[in-house]
């Protein structure tokens, strides 16, 4: 509740703000006239009283008017009054409007000025568009109104970045507005917006990235590093949230914790795991048990995590990055029997029959016949997670003598493909992986094989068996043909 105030000391604080206003311009003080702007500031208590004394006197337009020193910034400074005393009485959607009229003729004088002196206020103007016009969308959602004014905001801030797009010292702001926009994008669900900024962000011979502000350069690449993990693009989105995470402030908590909110989905994807201390740190035990399972090789315990915490892990975008991790799962439980043979036989331990896979899996509640251990193992081998072929009649795969499971090196596993198709071996002889066109030929002759792979329910969550059907010509190569079934999703 405001309080009470004389027609005396609302007419002196309307006065003053103007001296204040025309001082910062006349003097070309950035930093001031950003303080002026800011209506959304909570902190600003002269800005507050500013409001209480624009409902007192209801005739400030004519003292700005009959100033010799603010009239001519009539346009700015009539809006501005209506912005600040509407969000005082709570109007956040008149508020928006009045501000973004404001807004529209600060453009304009902004223009007009040959110097950057003005960019800070510039970037407040950005900032306050877009929190206001978030606010004023929660005001409509709560009154039935459809909210629109977020969207309207974006067609400003790219009307603002067209400004800063040329050449000179002003287009040092363009990144922070850049920043503005993908906020909104985010907010409102439209990130394939970013492309075109980005594009001029990056191929523009008239940005230097390094001439950014090192605060503009991390929110940056956050935001790009976001949109690489939706793109499952890896080594990118590893390259920009790892550099976000570098330049930002260790005082600033909060910001380390949303990068790694990102960046630990996109290590574990390509091998490299997080300690539990910097996770504790963080407050991102979420992950605790997501690369314990990573170590131990329990599919079980990837799968509770994810299930236990679906719904922040779907918030954030990550599910699908977590969940295409378990391939990683089965390579270690496969690496661990490996370890494990090799210390009783070493003579033996490239041979590991797919019985023993299935037991391994058994011990971590996890049913799963041969054939389908066959077919995640063929996958592994695909994917070049592991070195090796199978022995087909013996059920055995032959594991390479040198190097049988590949470090990832920074490389990520699955590519931009949601579903993993399985793979078989056409005979004891013919090893080598089918490749997914519709139809091969394989070069060597030997017995023909049939088999047919049932549509069974794996432990892979996208995986769709193939019906493989090879036929013999006399005299000729084996032809094998690939007809792929339905896809069948775990559950």
């Amino acid at each position: 509740m405001a309080a009470y105030m004389s027609m005396g000391e609302a007419h002196r604080r309307i006065t003053e703000y103007l001296n204040r206003f025309s001082d910062a311009v006349s003097s070309q003080d950035g930093k001031s006239l950003s303080r002026l702007l800011s209506i959304s500031s909570s902190s600003s208590s002269s800005l507050q009283f500013l409001a209480d004394a624009l409902n007192t006197f209801q005739d400030a337009n004519r003292i700005i008017r009959q100033s010799e020193k603010c009239s001519q910034y009539a346009d700015i400074l009539v809006p501005v009054f209506r912005a600040l005393q509407s969000y005082r009485l709570r109007n956040l959607v008149e508020s928006y409007l009045a501000f973004e009229k404001a807004a529209n003729a600060f453009i304009q004088e902004f223009r007009n000025w040959e110097s950057a002196w003005a960019l800070e206020a510039l970037c407040v103007i950005a900032y306050e568009i877009r929190i206001l016009a978030e606010r004023a969308d929660k005001e409509l959602a709560s009154i039935g109104k459809t909210p629109e004014k977020l969207k309207g905001a974006g067609s400003f801030l790219m009307k603002v970045f067209g400004v800063l797009a040329g050449k000179g010292p002003k287009r040092v702001g363009a990144l922070y507005v850049t920043c503005q926009l993908f906020k909104i994008y985010f907010k409102l669900g439209t990130v394939h917006l970013c492309r075109s900024v980005i594009r001029s962000i990056e191929t523009a011979r008239i940005f230097e990235f390094e001439e950014f502000p090192v605060r503009d350069k991390v929110t940056y690449m956050y935001y790009t590093g976001r949109l690489e993990v939706y793109n499952e693009n890896f080594p990118a989105a590893d390259h920009k949230l790892s550099y976000a995470l570098t330049h930002c402030s260790p005082l600033k908590e909060a910001n380390i914790r949303m990068i790694l909110k990102y960046l630990i989905p996109v290590k574990l994807s390509i091998g490299i795991l997080p300690r539990n201390l910097l996770l504790d740190k963080y407050n991102l035990t979420e992950y605790n048990n997501v690369v314990l399972a990573l170590k131990r090789g329990d599919l079980r315990l990837l799968r509770h995590a994810l299930e236990e915490h679906e719904d922040r892990f779907l918030r954030s975008g990550v599910y699908l990055v977590l969940e295409k991790l378990e391939l990683q799962v089965y390579q270690r439980l496969i690496k661990k029997i490996y370890i494990i043979q090799k210390q009783k036989d070493p003579n033996k331990a490239h041979q590991i029959k797919l019985e023993v896979i299935v037991k391994a899996l058994k011990w971590f509640e996890m049913d799963m016949d041969v054939d389908e251990v066959e077919c995640i193992v063929s996958i592994l081998i695909y994917k070049n997670l592991m070195k090796g072929y199978f022995a087909h009649k013996s059920k055995v795969v032959v594991l390479s003598k040198q190097d049988p499971f590949p470090k990832l090196n920074g490389k990520p596993i699955l590519k931009k493909a949601s579903i993993l198709w399985g793979y078989v071996a056409a005979s004891a002889d013919l090893l080598s992986t089918l490749s997914l066109t519709n139809s091969i030929s394989l070069v060597q002759g030997q017995i023909p094989y049939t088999h047919q792979w049932k549509p069974a329910i794996t432990d892979l969550r996208y995986i769709s068996f193939e019906r493989v059907i090879q036929v013999k010509k006399k005299n000729q190569v084996h032809e094998t043909r690939v007809q792929r079934l339905p896809m069948n999703n775990a559950k």
